[in-house]
């Protein structure tokens, strides 16, 4: 359809013609002013309608409402379009919406062919169509109900039902459906809001809005606007639901609909012959979208004996309840002829979902019914909830009070410990126990006994009836539980809850461990006035003195904690200061031991000297290494010593242990994971910028270690946690994860308000680069060489192979040479987008005397970049895993003193612990899997101590798997912290079509 064709309709005046089915409904678009219609639009037809209280003849375009749908959408939107286009472009909105959200019935048309309808529609939505209803423009319900004798209606009209008032008029059975079998509300019953009044009543009514007298009444009738003697037009209402029905019942149906569902009924556009499925329609309208709901009222006499009441609710105007034996008594205005056969049914329907109700049935009046006390505890146990799924609500008498609830207390009879951290440590249990409450006021122990003793579903308690359910009866008699550990009695505490057979219940600690959770819950809490240290060497920043404080309350109660500033906030002087503090109480004084990458062991020397100076400091490292004398001050050593040497780690006092880029523990199952747990201490920090990189176990490794039992075992973790976090996006488990992990780990960021405002600003970019044609070539050969060989692989090869596929297909985005293996001879230029880019950069860089940190995961790929630059004449030092120590902290120390401009790192070796401020650009030759490990390469240069804004470049070769990886990572920055996707090893688990969607070369190719 043309686009000028269309926007010329808005102007036009519109009504709507329905059908049997209703997918076969026109709307029809005429010009008021008499003017032209659009060419080419729609098929050209006349149509008598009333116009201004004459019977007029029109022309008029006539459109399919599968067609009509998105005109009409244009024309709600339109400035200039006629108030019934824009009506019915509401409409058209309202079905669009119903479709949407599902609300689909499926039905049988007065002449037995397959429909759709609109249904089951709640309070809301019947009020939407009643608002409409009664917003409707006479002219857009202009079209007559039938031919004015003598008069010419456009032939697909004549004798075609139009509305459901008229439909169920004209239906085998009075009331049916024109689609469902099933009166809606409305038919058989005068209208109100339509504004033509005695609408399919049989009796003639004075129209108030409509214009049109006896409309809809087979009479004629005058108007006080004036009218058309025996013209008949549809009920306001009545139109609305059907043009909704002839949208609903065109949405489902589509070329693709009976090849997937296998069969024509309910999904062919070409009408299908569906009488035999009357009956079927009737049942599943039942409940959902009959003209009556059935609701419950429990009584209780003063015989105390339960019964029963049904009531009638009417759909058609919720305000409208009667019970049912005043129904069966009377014709009762507002339920229409089928009231009771409606209810029947709805009954029936119920008795399936609670199988008592099925006695209804048996009464010549199904009105009432005597409850026994098994069959009320029934309610109370579950039948309740599964009536109110069915659509059947239970009203409880309101002498009868239902506020007992019940929860789990913790509480300990000796009253708080006078050692915390022993109590923590140690193998202390507490009670634990059901609690039943009213209100907030907790049971005493005679009204627990009371509620246990109960042999009915109601027991008095302090002057008042009360409903009992089983469970809660249950609870009471079986009201002790098994003790719980300290540790376990504080993360219940902690999150309000706790999970008993399944389910999350709530918690109430007892006075003192409440104490303590509001006393950890906040770890900026400033309650206990801790100072630096005065032989701290130092002026701590305010948030490195939160941080001493919350590290010491931590500590001093036996529980351990996770700094998890960003790189570069001072974690360092922060556990410096910690260490001084505990040296004031005998009770915490002693050595501390820091377990740290080897390529850190000279900055921790150099700090705590320049720091604390005067407090000993040793390394345990190296083949001459010992603890003799090592009873104060800091023993440093690695993780790699840790592994080899555990036992004698292990069999030396510690006040304290730090583990210091905690990340290297990540892995619970490693053996260095393993060996630092063996090492005892008296508290244990640990020191980290990244508490996750990958997935939520690993956060359970670090804090497991820090607080042993917090986050219990971790296969419990990863069902209770981690998968309804990570996979199911479970935002209220992730909030109480929170909870409980909050007081042990303090995460501040360089970009918080107030941390580290001095510092200078830093700029992102992405840079993207085209490929050589060498590069596109290997790319598309590598592609098609390895996919072949994933797709014919069986479970364990293909993950090794598309390992080998990824990488291979990055390094060719960085350089061929690097993919291909080639010798030292090999010529670089020329042959790769980044190697160009990257000399631009550094052209740049260089010549306005800056210094940039050039981070590869490749040792290779930096290796060809020192030759290439070194051919170039710029001065560049390469550091990598394999470089000793003291050769690491000279490189530092010539950087940091200005000479060499470019320092070429890789990812996995010097993306921690180093100090190196002079650089003010640093880039990103490759993209890791995870930004968190490129933020920590990052923050090598952007730490404190940066003066001059950072620039930090990430290359990124363009239509290649690179671009797919940078929109991942872009994606995980936004997640919530701790909530990450799984990085390589999440990729070599894609399909064979994911995973060549990912690696397929798009364009990029210069």
């Amino acid at each position: 359809m043309a686009v000028a064709g269309q926007q010329e309709l808005a102007g036009c005046a519109v009504v709507f013609k329905p059908a049997d089915p209703p997918r076969d409904g026109r709307v029809c678009f005429w010009n008021p002013d008499g003017g032209e219609l659009p060419l080419g639009v729609g098929e050209q037809t006349h149509l008598q309608l009333v116009v201004d209280s004459e019977l007029r003849s029109v022309r008029a375009i006539e459109l399919p409402v599968a067609e009509a749908v998105p005109v009409l959408g244009r024309c709600r939107q339109a400035t200039a379009a006629h108030p019934s286009a824009a009506f019915w472009g509401g409409a058209a909105l309202i079905a669009l919406q119903l479709v949407a959200r599902g609300k689909l019935l499926p039905g049988v048309s007065p002449t037995g062919h397959d429909a759709w309808r609109v249904g089951p529609l709640d309070t809301t939505d019947i009020n939407r169509v009643l608002s409409l209803a009664e917003a409707m423009p006479p002219t857009a319900r202009s079209l007559p109900l039938e031919p004015h004798p003598g008069a010419t209606v456009g032939s697909s009209t004549a004798g075609a039902p139009t509305s459901h008032a008229v439909v169920g008029a004209a239906a085998t059975e009075p009331g049916a459906s024109p689609t469902g079998g099933t009166t809606r509300a409305a038919t058989g019953v005068a209208s109100t809001t339509s504004g033509v009044a005695g609408a399919a009543t049989g009796e003639a009514g004075a129209s108030t809005t409509g214009g049109v007298a006896g409309a809809a009444t087979g009479e004629g009738g005058g108007s006080g606007s004036g009218g058309v003697a025996g013209v008949r037009l549809p009920v306001a209402e009545e139109l609305v639901r059907s043009f909704l029905d002839a949208v609903a019942d065109g949405m489902p149906r589509s070329p693709a609909a009976a090849k997937a569902h296998k069969t024509q009924l309910f999904t062919s556009t070409v009408p299908q012959r569906a009488d035999r499925l009357r009956s079927w329609a009737d049942e599943v309208a039942v409940g959902l979208d009959s003209g009556v709901r059935i609701s419950l009222r429990v009584e209780l006499p003063e015989t105390m004996a339960f019964r029963a009441v049904v009531q009638l609710h009417s759909l058609q105007d919720p305000t409208l309840v009667r019970d049912a034996d005043d129904v069966w008594a009377e014709d009762v205005a507002g339920f229409g002829p089928r009231a009771r056969i409606d209810a029947t049914l709805a009954i029936r329907r119920a008795g399936r979902v609670w199988a008592p109700l099925a006695r209804l049935l048996d009464s010549a009046v199904p009105d009432r019914m005597e409850l026994s006390d098994e069959e009320v505890a029934d309610l109370l146990a579950g039948g309740a909830q599964r009536l109110a799924a069915a659509g059947v609500d239970l009203h409880w008498p309101r002498s009868l009070g239902r506020a007992l609830t019940a929860r789990a207390a913790i509480t300990s009879s000796d009253g708080p410990p006078s050692d915390l951290p022993r109590f923590f440590g140690g193998d202390a249990t507490l009670d634990f126990s059901w609690q039943v409450a009213l209100g907030n006021d907790p049971l005493t122990a005679a009204e627990m006994d009371q509620l246990a003793e109960a042999t009915r579903p109601v027991v008095r308690l302090r002057d008042q009836w009360m409903l009992i359910d089983p469970d809660l009866a249950r609870k009471a008699r079986e009201r002790i539980l098994k003790p719980v550990t300290a540790i376990d009695a504080l993360g219940a505490a902690l999150t309000g809850s706790t999970e008993i057979d399944g389910r999350q219940i709530a918690v109430k600690p007892t006075q003192w461990l409440e104490e303590l959770r509001a006393r950890i819950a906040d770890p900026d809490r400033a309650d206990e006035l801790i100072e630096a240290p005065d032989n701290l060497r130092a002026t701590l920043r305010d948030y490195q003195l939160r941080g001493l404080r919350w590290l010491a309350r931590m500590t001093s109660l036996g529980l351990g904690g996770c700094l998890a500033d960003d790189m570069g906030l001072g974690k360092t002087i922060t556990l410096i200061s910690l260490h001084l503090h505990r040296q004031n109480s005998p009770d915490t004084a002693g050595p501390t031991l820091v377990v740290c990458p080897a390529s850190l062991l000279g900055n921790w020397e150099r700090e705590v000297q320049r720091f604390a100076p005067g407090t000993p400091v040793r390394r345990f490292h190296g083949s001459a290494r010992s603890l003799d004398g090592a009873d104060d001050g800091f023993v440093l050593t690695t993780y790699g010593t840790l592994r080899r040497d555990a036992v004698r780690l292990a069999a030396h006092p510690w006040a304290l242990v730090v583990a210091d880029e905690a990340q290297h523990v990540k892995n619970p199952s490693s053996s260095t994971a393993k060996a630092l747990r063996t090492v005892p201490s008296q508290a244990r920090v640990a020191l980290t910028g990244t508490p996750v990189e990958n997935n939520l176990s690993e956060l359970w490794a670090i804090l497991d270690w820090t607080t042993p039992g917090l986050l219990g075992r971790l296969g419990t973790f990863r069902n209770q946690w981690a998968t309804p976090i990570e996979a199911d996006k479970d935002e209220e488990v992730a909030e109480r994860l929170a909870k409980l992990v909050r007081p042990f780990l303090l995460r501040r960021r360089k970009s918080d308000p107030g941390i580290a405002p001095e510092l200078p600003p830093k700029t992102e970019t992405d840079q993207p680069v085209s490929l050589t044609r060498e590069q596109a070539v290997l790319y598309e050969a590598t592609v098609r060489e390895l996919m072949a060989e994933v797709q014919a692989s069986d479970r364990m090869a293909r993950r090794g192979l598309i390992v080998k596929l990824l990488t291979g297909l990055k390094q060719i985005c960085n350089h061929p040479a690097q993919y291909l293996k080639e010798n030292v001879e090999a010529r670089l230029t020329g042959r790769s987008g980044k190697l160009e880019l990257l000399d631009e950069l550094l052209e740049t860089i260089v010549a306005e005397d800056g210094a940039v940190l050039v981070f590869t995961q490749y040792v290779a790929m930096a290796r060809l970049l020192e030759r290439h630059l070194a051919d170039r004449g710029i001065g560049t030092q390469l550091l990598h895993g394999g470089t000793p120590v003291p050769k690491r902290e000279e490189m530092v120390e010539r950087f940091q003193a200005g000479d060499v401009p470019v320092f070429l790192l890789s990812l996995k070796a010097a993306g921690t612990g180093l100090n190196l401020t002079r650089a003010d650009h640093v880039v990103h030759y490759d993209r890791w899997w995870n930004p968190a490990v490129e933020d920590q390469a990052t923050d090598r240069a952007y730490r404190i101590g940066q003066t001059k804004p950072v620039q930090v470049h990430r290359l990124i070769a363009e239509g290649t798997i690179e671009d797919r990886i940078a929109a991942m990572l872009a994606s995980k920055r936004e997640l919530a912290e701790a909530v990450l996707a799984g990085g390589e090893a999440a990729l070599t688990e894609l399909s064979d079509a994911e995973l060549a969607d990912l690696v397929e070369l798009r364009g990029g190719l210069r």
